[in-house]
């Protein structure tokens, strides 16, 4: 049965999964809604099994969904794979390059490094997934990761590039309307910013003391970059990184001495991707761009 299933199947059973509906992964795919229906239909017939019933909402996954869609999932990164690989046949400075990393690095540090790299190899793509997951590369869900903790797994080459200091920080507006915390007992009178559910990274920062917990947050979301407009917007007091914050005037870091909290930086790509020119090119490049931002990031 395995050899039979068409990974066009599987493309459309993961679009419907994502869109909830025919419709919705019809246009998600540039197809038609016919299409997809048949496509359904052949993966439910070559499976034995239905993967879908219809309810008000839309189309809900079956038991039988939720268990397969992991290894549709990891088909769709093998295919992938397979693209970027293809682009870069040709050998040299050619080809795609697919990097993952948290929102703020993603957002914040990244962009300049990654147009100076546009600028010497024009030839070389760039895919950027802006994730805190923990993206496989050993899946090759990506073929380059920004990480803050060290990688466990052997068949990953990893290079630390340096650390980056997590600080407490404030718009001067808000510090002129509300006054500078003295320690960190004072904070109990300010609008702090920070999380509503605990992510890994939270559970980093707890092994180190970090000692808040939600319900000490007036403002609470999950996206680091909504915490960060939240504290650019003059909200309240959170957490940035010290070299994102250093390049605005207008963020003020907060206690400085009595709230510090390091995070060791790495690039990391499979080892199996390093005989290829422009993976080399794009790790080296970053490596040496992030290490000279690590630099601007000590308190």
């Amino acid at each position: 049965m395995a050899d039979e299933l068409d990974w066009q199947l599987c493309r459309s059973f993961l679009a419907v999964l994502d869109e909830g509906s025919l419709s919705g992964a019809a246009r998600a795919l540039g197809l038609t809604q016919p299409t997809i229906g048949r496509h359904i239909e052949a993966l439910e017939q070559a499976l034995a099994t239905p993967l879908f019933v219809r309810s008000p909402q839309g189309l809900v996954p079956t038991e039988a969904a939720l268990e397969i869609r992991p290894h549709a999932e990891a088909m769709r990164a093998a295919a992938a794979s397979l693209r970027r690989a293809i682009s870069g046949a040709e050998g040299g400075a050619r080809g795609t390059v697919r990097l993952t990393a948290s929102e703020v690095v993603g957002a914040e540090v990244l962009p300049p490094m990654l147009a100076r790299l546009r600028e010497r190899h024009p030839g070389i793509s760039l895919e950027l997934v802006l994730s805190n997951r923990t993206q496989d590369l050993l899946k090759r869900e990506s073929d380059i990761a920004i990480r803050m903790i060290r990688p466990t797994q052997s068949a990953l080459l990893s290079r630390k590039v340096g650390v980056t200091t997590l600080g407490l920080h404030a718009h001067r507006d808000y510090l002129a309307r509300h006054g500078t915390p003295r320690s960190l007992d004072e904070l109990d009178g300010h609008v702090l910013i920070g999380f509503d559910k605990e992510s890994p990274s939270i559970q980093t920062l707890r092994a180190m003391g970090f000692q808040m917990g939600r319900e000490a947050f007036a403002l609470r979301t999950d996206s680091d970059l909504a915490q960060l407009a939240l504290i650019r917007a003059g909200a309240g007091i959170g957490v940035c990184q010290v070299g994102v914050a250093r390049r605005e005037e207008t963020l003020v870091h907060v206690l400085p001495e009595d709230f510090v909290y390091s995070l060791d930086l790495w690039v990391v790509m499979h080892e199996n991707l390093q005989t290829s020119e422009r993976m080399r090119l794009v790790y080296d490049h970053l490596a040496t761009e992030l290490k000279a931002y690590a630099l601007t990031s000590r308190r």
